[in-house]
């Protein structure tokens, strides 16, 4: 047996004397238990008795020093735990700030001109989505110039993974100023259920709303560093909300469009991982007086000429100049046409005959 076991059963006994009904010489003894419990389940149920008995009676069971002890202990960790309680709500959160320069400016690419008056040209002939539908165009659609400039912060928030037709026709059903905040979640969801992750954007709104009218005074603000506070606005948003709300060229806005264009140029050094690294790029060679242009030409461009998918390198002038290195040669995909291969070499062409053989494609 355990000593813990020898010890829980261990029993306090008395012997009790009585005379023998054998023999009258012989006195034999009872072990009789002696009632109660023993020291050990005393102490034990003494404890349990303490543990749930007010503090108050703790000074009839237990010493002075040991009451003292256990409230000051308990005291600690109550004054603890409201301490980490304030602190949590107390503290701000701050907002990210947003860098405006590289430490070390990117140089400017060779010929960059010549290509930018190139697409300039080719989008003053070719119409795009983005010329009537963009974020630009939905300020006139309000008279109020709060609601103004709160519309075209909602196209902005509203465009991130959704073409332009989809956007414009969600922000004309979406109500403004405070009539956002007033209007319950199912009322936005329904206006911009076709626009990619409406349900975070329904969010966005109402709490973007509440920040303008609660931070604001119900405007939009005029910093990028106040923009992106927001829920749901980004570099790109606050810069070209800044552009078209504020009129205040202080950076460029860059798109999924601008990056991947500007990329497929060559200009930028080394290629860049992400919009925000295309915007510092640009912004430290780019002549000031475009910043604010070339959002709208390049997102345009990307629109009806160099798409993502199929761009049409053939009817670029960027190709014919030579000034993109991307540019992809024509293939010919119709059935039944006939393709010449040479299969001359040079020393024939000098004194031999020329073989022309002609594959049938059909």
């Amino acid at each position: 047996m355990s000593a813990a076991r020898r010890v829980a059963t261990e029993r306090a006994t008395r012997l009790a004397v009585k005379s023998s009904p054998y023999h009258a010489a012989v006195n034999p003894c009872d072990a009789q238990d002696i009632p109660g419990p023993s020291t050990a389940r005393r102490r034990i149920r003494e404890k349990r008795d303490v543990e749930h008995d007010d503090p108050e009676d703790l000074a009839d069971r237990l010493p002075a020093a040991t009451i003292k002890k256990r409230a000051k202990t308990k005291t600690t960790k109550t004054t603890t735990s409201v301490t980490i309680t304030e602190t949590k709500s107390r503290s701000p959160k701050k907002s990210k700030v947003i860098p405006q320069s590289l430490a070390v400016p990117h140089p400017a690419p060779e010929r960059w001109k010549e290509a930018y008056d190139a697409i300039k040209e080719m989008r003053s002939r070719i119409p795009a989505p983005v010329d009537t539908m963009g974020c630009d165009q939905a300020q006139w659609k309000e008279q109020d110039p709060k609601n103004s400039r709160f519309a075209t912060l909602i196209s902005l928030m509203l465009s991130s993974q959704t073409k332009d037709e989809v956007t414009d026709a969600a922000v004309a059903k979406l109500p403004y100023g405070n009539a956002v905040i007033a209007a319950d979640e199912a009322t936005i969801s329904e206006a911009i259920s076709k626009v990619g992750f409406w349900r975070r954007k329904t969010q966005y709104i109402k709490q973007a709303a509440q920040r303008l009218r609660d931070d604001f005074e119900s405007d939009v603000p005029k910093t990028v560093d106040e923009l992106c506070s927001l829920p749901g606005v980004g570099p790109k948003m606050a810069f070209l909300a800044l552009q078209v709300a504020w009129k205040l060229n202080l950076g460029i806005g860059v798109d999924v469009h601008v990056h991947r264009i500007t990329n497929q140029l060559g200009w930028h050094r080394r290629p860049t991982k992400n919009p925000e690294e295309t915007r510092l790029n640009l912004q430290s060679w780019l002549p000031k007086e475009l910043h604010g242009e070339i959002h709208h030409m390049l997102v345009g461009f990307g629109q009806t000429v160099c798409l993502p998918v199929g761009p049409k390198c053939d009817s670029c002038t960027l190709s014919s100049a030579r000034l993109c290195p991307s540019a992809q040669a024509k293939k010919s995909t119709k059935r039944g046409s006939r393709d010449s291969v040479s299969t001359s070499s040079p020393a024939e062409s000098e004194s031999g005959p020329k073989i022309e053989i002609e594959v049938d494609n059909a």
